[in-house]
């Protein structure tokens, strides 16, 4: 049995009129009872933030008996992901007409306000199962969820979330692009290079890939020249060789000192456009790609380069 209801209809077809909740109280924090009173705020609210599942019953329903054990049980094992709300029909006639109980009991998936699908009667516990896990987020992406609220103040932790998702979908590039990141966050190149190694096996990687590995590539040709300071004495030296002042650059693109690095880079393609500009402007297009540049920066830069090339 399907359901098309908009949250107007049922609000329409509710009475006003207070009504007597069931007198059993729910054993859960995840199962609550309503009633007309209660329903916009227990149901139609709160399905903004979880799937909510409403059961439409009886106390002389036996089916519905049958039933309520099956989804207490089920509810309990979700612990959060889904919440049941029960609605006694002799006491909320006004909803049972809303959404138009013919028979009970009638279950009713409620996503973001508004009846997703019903069933009415009993169903075995393995169907019930699978038909709770069309609204239900997965595993998955449960472990994605949690894994970028703590990237940026935990990426340890984030990365412990991203390894078990990964465990799931080993396949899955998105997740293994996760964990080259977090890894990268972390310092831990060797572990970053190795993932993305593998992903270039495929004959391609997907554009944060790239960029990912770009960095580990900036950090890697930095690393050869010592870092800044060297790197800037030896463009000193020898302020006509190009390759110099692009080593520089990218020893201050990796100390996060972006405004020279920039500035060598355009400089080098106003000196030189088909020239050593052309290498200039490849690591410009690396440079403004990377974590941690302001955005402002970003775009100042883009229109500079642009005004050198057209």
């Amino acid at each position: 049995m399907g359901l098309i209801l908009s949250v107007n209809d049922i609000r329409d077809n509710m009475t006003q009129q207070p009504s007597e909740q069931s007198p059993e109280q729910p054993a859960s924090r995840w199962i609550s009872d309503t009633n007309s009173d209660g329903f916009e705020e227990q149901v139609l609210i709160r399905s903004q933030d979880v799937p909510v599942i409403v059961d439409f019953w009886a106390p002389w329903c036996a089916p519905c008996r049958e039933l309520a054990p099956l989804l207490e049980k089920l509810v309990e094992e979700a612990a959060g992901r889904w919440e049941l709300v029960r609605v006694n029909i002799d006491d909320c006639q006004d909803l049972a007409g809303a959404f138009g109980v013919e028979s009970i009991p009638l279950v009713v998936a409620i996503i973001n306000g508004q009846p997703a699908d019903s069933f009415a009667g009993v169903l075995p516990e393995e169907s019930l199962r699978e038909w709770l896990a069309r609204f239900l987020p997965s595993d998955i992406s449960l472990l994605l969820e949690a894994a970028g609220a703590l990237e940026a103040e935990d990426p340890a932790g984030a990365r412990e979330k991203y390894q078990q998702a990964a465990e799931l979908a080993p396949e899955d590039a998105g997740i293994q692009i996760c964990l080259a990141r977090v890894a990268v966050t972390l310092e831990d190149r060797e572990t970053a290079g190795t993932i993305l190694h593998t992903l270039a096996s495929r004959g391609f990687l997907e554009p944060e890939a790239q960029q990912l590995q770009d960095q580990l590539d900036l950090h890697s040709a930095a690393t050869e020249t010592g870092g800044i300071e060297p790197a800037r004495l030896a463009a000193e030296a020898a302020p006509d060789d190009a390759s110099l002042q692009l080593k520089l650059s990218e020893a201050l693109a990796i100390g996060h000192q972006f405004d020279e690095a920039f500035s060598i880079c355009l400089g080098l393609v106003e000196r030189d456009r088909d020239g050593a500009g052309q290498q200039a402007r490849d690591h410009l297009v690396k440079f403004l790609a990377l974590p941690g540049v302001d955005s402002e920066l970003v775009s100042t830069t883009r229109r500079q380069l642009a005004t050198l090339l057209y």
